[in-house]
């Protein structure tokens, strides 16, 4: 066996390791360096959750009920999916409120009441100081197990400064002081302690998963050989489901650990108050199940082997995972084993103090002092000191309370049990919080009345059976009943003795809790505080980004009051940066010597509840305000007076918008006017230049046929180039004719069956001699069967020319004429290589009057009409006219469609015209 100075020197070693690491997170921060700002670090922080119950007592529930040990671990697994609605709602409205422990949450969602903070409290010492000190009996017993030469021998008693156990609670709460007390706001994060229990996490998963396999793969055969051996010992009932009663009890001890992963706490202060972002909860919703999947593997392969190893009644069942590696001679490995408990312990007895001081400090102790005008203004200035070492003494108090405890009463009980009653005990914090973050009606006497009820019927039916076992209480109540009535028998109230006494002792507290909650909320009056909180709790998503402008608040506070009393606190300079914050958010000016306003009233008073707690700060502050209280009718009145404005202020917005669109689109209107005139304004420039080149050349020729007597060769030369250039003039006119009659709908077309290819060709053909003049290299592609369309054959072939045309004038030396079959109808193609259209030409290109703007001569080819006169005969056809680039060329497409209700039409009209 390892002696007591080795066992001694790891222990403390231990927790100097633990010390350098939270030292050097704390160093890391001051850098610039947040190491537990990641979700890993965040999910494993969570995992505080596995206590010694978990490393030890897990199995030695196991050892007795088999597989019910894991309901508890079963119950938050089903819940973490649910995180993202509850937890993060919670983490939210704590970090917008300011709130820094669970009494603080359930006392401010109730109108701050100073009453249901310090009540909350007081049954949280009650509930956890039996669950801290089976931590301190866990590591006592190892301890005790490691430095004793026979497994099973008996702890003696001692007094306390011959107890191991007494030492090491010391060095634990010295610890949780120096990294749990270093800041006075109790919001603040305690860096180096969040890494310290994420060490721990996988401190005590590794040293569990090395004794699993010892005890599963040297110690037995496989998981087969521990399962058959047990069944030869008659064990099979530990890992087999049983009847009705077994399932009844697998559903309420899973409900009881969905409350208690949530609303112990030491999750509370992990999960919420730790917690510096939302989006860490993505990973805790599968990091953490799947921590406690791994926890548990071993669990009921350790407890079977232990029933098998050791004869019965002669080890402890919760000692099974240290002593079996003992008595196969493995000292090293069953240090390993001592020290990851020793961790579990330590993990939940630091966080859970450094929360419930936090607690007493600001529910119990500062109210206290607070409502005191003599103290107040004897000890103004040095309230922060006051706090700071009121929970340095706490934690002290704390610890000492639970030592004592595990002295006078939990030596006498297993782990679990223990931790059971823990865990209903702060189950009945649940109506309260969940009714209060989605139930508007949640009232403040509900809450207190339910919360009371709730923990009279714990103590009576789970504490007062401990006490009597201790030998403090008569054993009359348990056989007879309180008064002699046998219908209130601790385990058996009402005659109901089916379920265990866990179970049993959480139906009838949480019941009785639910129904007072729910009753008394229903027909009580909430005052306008607990109003104005109970909307902000259940809308705090919506209130979040703007809480302090919507706070309901009456009353006359003067500037230099609020600073004084923020000053007192968190020291001039931290008050300064404060209210420079104030004044970045609200983009108000700060006069001293003025009236506050409701809104920094407001964020004096949170920032206060950081430091303080809520019912605290709510003290505080109404000591140097004048606040008049609101009556219900006004609040309505605001109310209404905000819906009015706030419908006014949506019609205004819907006129606005409005009045936006009709802008836009007369901006738009007047931009296709103003193109129109520019266009037209082109177009009598363009047109006026091609009638005047033709009437020109008319006159300059006939004059000199006129004045000259020339050779008749010249003079039918001559009259060749009037008869032309009349010709010129001609199409001139009978495209702005056509566009007019296209526009006004009198445009007669003349549909014909008509072969499409022989059409297309012709027109191709009579381009030919042109594409030779200049070099181009044109291609026909006519891959289509369609033998007969109705078309206007010589519109059609005025389309295919002024394609052709168009694509001749801008071709660098290709052009490529295409037609196929698609199933909108005939497609037919013109492409060129020329430099293409710019892209904010596109929407004008087909317009009337448009020449684009990257073409080479100082004036315009064209009239600007061939394309929107294309464009109308091939609509009147029931197709399409577009442009695209393809293949690096630029392409004009049309449509012809097999047949159309459009060409009927136009036939139709044709005919009766």
């Amino acid at each position: 066996m390892l002696s007591n100075g080795v066992i001694i020197s790891f222990t403390f070693g231990y927790l100097v390791l633990l010390f350098a690491i939270a030292w050097f997170s704390e160093k890391s921060e001051k850098s610039g360096r947040r190491l537990s700002t990641n979700p890993y670090v965040y999910s494993l922080s969570l995992a505080v959750y596995c206590t010694a119950w978990t490393y030890y007592g897990s199995v030695g529930r196991a050892a007795t009920n088999g597989l019910e040990f894991l309901t508890i671990y079963i119950g938050p697994s089903l819940i973490a999916p649910l995180w993202w609605i509850v937890m993060r709602k919670i983490i939210r409205i704590c970090k917008v409120q300011q709130l820094s422990s669970i009494a603080d949450f359930i006392s401010s969602r109730y109108g701050k009441n100073v009453t249901l903070g310090g009540i909350v409290t007081i049954f949280s010492l009650l509930g956890i100081l039996p669950y801290t000190a089976l931590q301190i009996k866990a590591v006592a017993s190892s301890f005790d197990i490691m430095s004793v030469s026979e497994v099973g021998y008996e702890l003696l008693s001692a007094p306390f400064y011959k107890d191991s156990a007494f030492y090491l609670a010391l060095g634990l709460a010295l610890f949780t002081v120096l990294f749990g007390t270093r800041h006075i706001e109790a919001t603040a994060r305690h860096e180096g302690m969040v890494m310290a229990i994420a060490f721990e996490s996988i401190f005590k998963l590794l040293a569990f998963l090395v004794v699993g396999v010892f005890v599963s793969f040297f110690v037995f055969d496989g998981f087969g050989d521990i399962f058959a051996q047990a069944s030869a010992k008659g064990l099979e009932d530990l890992f087999v489901l049983q009847g009705e009663n077994n399932a009844s009890e697998w559903f309420w001890m899973s409900v009881l650990s969905m409350m208690a992963v949530l609303f112990l706490p030491r999750q509370f202060q992990m999960g919420v108050i730790e917690n510096n972002n939302e989006k860490h909860l993505d990973t805790a919703m599968w990091l953490f199940p799947l921590y406690l999947l791994l926890i548990n593997i071993f669990v009921l392969p350790i407890a079977l082997g232990g029933l098998v190893y050791f004869p019965t009644g002669t080890v402890d069942a919760d000692t099974f995972v240290l002593a079996l590696p003992i008595a196969f001679d493995q000292e090293w490995m069953a240090l390993l084993v001592y020290l990851g408990g020793f961790s579990a312990a330590t993990g939940m007895i630091i966080v859970s103090t450094i929360a419930l001081s936090t607690m007493v400090s600001n529910n119990l102790v500062m109210p206290l002092l607070l409502v005191n005008d003599g103290f107040q203004k004897r000890y103004q200035h040095r309230l922060g000191s006051i706090l700071i070492w009121t929970r340095r003494v706490t934690i002290f108090g704390i610890i000492l309370l639970a030592y004592i405890y595990y002295k006078q009463i939990a030596g006498q009980f297993s782990l679990v049990s223990i931790g059971l009653i823990s865990f209903v005990a702060i189950a009945q914090f649940t109506p309260a919080i969940i009714g209060g973050i989605f139930w508007k009606k949640g009232a403040r006497l509900g809450a207190l009345s339910g919360i009371l009820a709730g923990f009279v019927l714990w103590f009576y039916t789970l504490v007062v059976p401990t006490m009597i076992t201790a030998g403090y209480l008569s054993p009359s109540i348990m056989t007879d009943g309180l008064f002699g009535l046998g219908f209130l028998k601790p385990y058996s109230l009402l005659g109901l003795d089916e379920m265990s006494y866990v179970t049993h002792g959480l139906f009838y507290s949480l019941s009785v809790n639910l129904i007072l909650y729910l009753v008394v909320s229903l027909f009580s009056q909430q005052s306008s505080k607990e109003h104005n909180q109970a909307v902000i709790f259940v809308d705090i998503f919506k209130y979040s980004s703007a809480l302090d402008s919507s706070i309901v608040w009456k009353g006359q506070a003067f500037l230099p009051d609020l600073k004084s009393l923020l000053d007192n606190f968190l020291g001039n300079e931290k008050t300064e940066m404060a209210l420079d914050e104030y004044r970045q958010i609200s983009g108000k000016t700060l006069t001293s010597g003025i009236y506050a306003d409701p809104e920094l009233v407001s964020y004096s008073e949170r920032l206060l509840s950081g430091i303080i707690g809520s019912a605290s700060a709510r003290i505080m502050v109404a000591s140097v305000v004048k606040e008049e209280e609101i009556s219900m009718e006004e609040v309505i009145g605001i109310l209404r007076e905000t819906q009015e404005l706030k419908s006014l202020n949506e019609k205004l917005n819907l006129k606005t918008r409005e009045l936006k669109k009709a802008s836009d689109k007369l901006q738009k209107m007047n931009e296709a006017l103003r193109m129109n005139d520019m266009l037209k304004d082109e177009f009598i420039s363009t047109v006026t230049h091609e009638m005047k080149t033709p009437l020109t050349s008319i006159r300059a020729f006939s004059e000199i046929l006129l004045d000259e007597d020339i050779e008749d060769a010249d003079r039918k030369r001559f009259l060749e180039i009037i008869i032309q250039e009349t010709q010129r003039m001609t199409r001139l006119i009978d495209q702005v004719l056509d566009l007019e009659r296209f526009d006004s709908g009198r445009q007669k077309m003349n549909f014909e069956k008509t072969d499409p290819k022989i059409c297309i060709l012709q027109s191709a053909d009579s381009m030919m001699q042109v594409f030779r003049e200049k070099n181009i290299d044109f291609s026909i592609h006519l891959n289509f069967e369609t033998q007969e369309l109705m078309i206007d054959e010589d519109r059609i072939k005025q389309v295919v020319l002024n394609l052709l045309s168009n694509a001749a004038k801008f071709a660098a030396s290709k052009i490529r004429l295409v037609g196929f079959e698609s199933p909108m109808g005939l497609m037919v193609q013109v492409c060129d290589d020329g430099k293409g259209i710019k892209e904010e030409e596109l929407p004008y290109i087909f317009e009337k009057f448009y020449q684009a703007n990257n073409q080479t001569s100082k004036k315009p080819i064209g009239s600007g009409l061939g394309l929107a006169i294309s464009k109308k005969i091939i609509e009147y056809h029931g197709g399409e006219l577009s442009v695209k680039r393809l293949e690096g060329m630029t392409c004009f497409e049309f449509t012809l469609p097999f047949q159309s209700e459009k060409i009927k039409l136009n036939q139709e009209k044709n005919n009766h015209d």
